[in-house]
């Protein structure tokens, strides 16, 4: 699907310009050196797309981002603030963020992303814990996590630049099933499982019937390979909680087609344009100019102090 490529050491790198780290999270437009937005026809709100819409597309957040910035007055329309989302428009207007002209539209791209230990899946946590952007590599763009890992989950999480792809992936209706690999602490048997088949339900909370597997006993722990169409907060912990076991470690190794496979922890890895197009159904307008096929990346190293 990929090739591997041989990488430098990140540590060794030039901060950018504005300080920031790479693949950071969306939600701030990109710098761009080009003119500001001069006046042009009004919008006719009966033609063209939401303004929302079209803001994640062009990767300056996502749709929901998107309206919090344009409810904030940071979003202007040939020339005029605007302050409701539910203005649409085309190709020919003017659209700026902060007074900064939109970059045209980059095609939908996804990477698998070995999230570790430790990381937060947020664009900023209020507690101060390292978030994934704080250690996605340099080369990457600004990008979306699809869905979470929570903190001290690990393994496969899809990224990608767009908007529209993130909801279409983390929709129930797609039906993929997402796999993980559970370490429990105690004895376990196959019965043990069945009540998570059945379906369970947590704390009033009901959860779908899961494919569940006892994979074997490992002295004082069990591992389970379970398989989830839904993504409940920390849904897999409180089953097993609820039928008297305690998950002690817990990585995600597939997401419907994605596989983590041999990417080692913090590693990046670009899925091709083709697959895309296999596996998701991109519509020919977005497979114009297909995703190169990306080497694995490190992770950016920690620079000493």
């Amino acid at each position: 699907m990929t090739r591997k490529t041989p990488n430098s050491d990140p540590s060794r790198r030039p901060n950018r310009p504005n300080g920031r780290p790479a693949g950071r999270p969306m939600g701030k437009p990109r710098p761009s050196t080009g003119p500001k937005p001069v006046d042009a026809a009004p919008v006719d709100p009966t033609k063209g797309e939401r303004i929302a819409k079209v803001l994640a597309r062009a990767g300056v957040a996502s749709r929901r981002e998107a309206e919090k910035l344009i409810l904030e007055g940071k979003v202007s329309v040939n020339g005029s603030v605007i302050d409701s989302p539910a203005l649409n428009v085309t190709g020919k207007d003017r659209i700026a963020v902060d007074g900064k002209p939109l970059d045209a539209p980059e095609p939908a791209r996804l990477w698998l992303y070995h999230k570790p230990t430790g990381l937060v899946t947020t664009n900023k946590d209020e507690k101060g814990r390292e978030t994934i952007y704080d250690k996605l590599p340099e080369e990457l763009p600004r990008v979306m996590s699809v869905g979470r890992l929570d903190l001290n989950s690990e393994g496969l999480l899809l990224l990608t630049n767009d908007g529209a792809l993130k909801r279409k992936l983390e929709l129930p209706s797609t039906g993929w099933l997402r796999k993980y690999r559970v370490r429990v602490k105690g004895t376990v048997e196959d019965k043990t499982l069945e009540p998570l088949r059945q379906g369970i339900t947590v704390e009033g909370e009901s959860f779908q019937p899961m494919v569940v597997n006892f994979d074997r006993q490992q002295g004082a722990n069990a591992w389970v390979t379970v398989g989830l169409r839904e993504g409940k907060n920390r849904e897999i912990r409180r089953a097993m909680s609820a039928i008297g076991l305690t998950v002690n470690r817990l990585i995600r190794i597939s997401y419907g087609p994605f596989q983590l496979g041999q990417l080692k922890s913090g590693e990046v890895q670009e899925i091709r344009g083709r697959v895309l197009r296999d596996q998701l159904g991109m519509p020919a307008e977005e497979e114009q100019t297909p995703a190169k096929p990306g080497p694995k990346v490190q992770r950016r190293r920690r620079k000493p102090s």
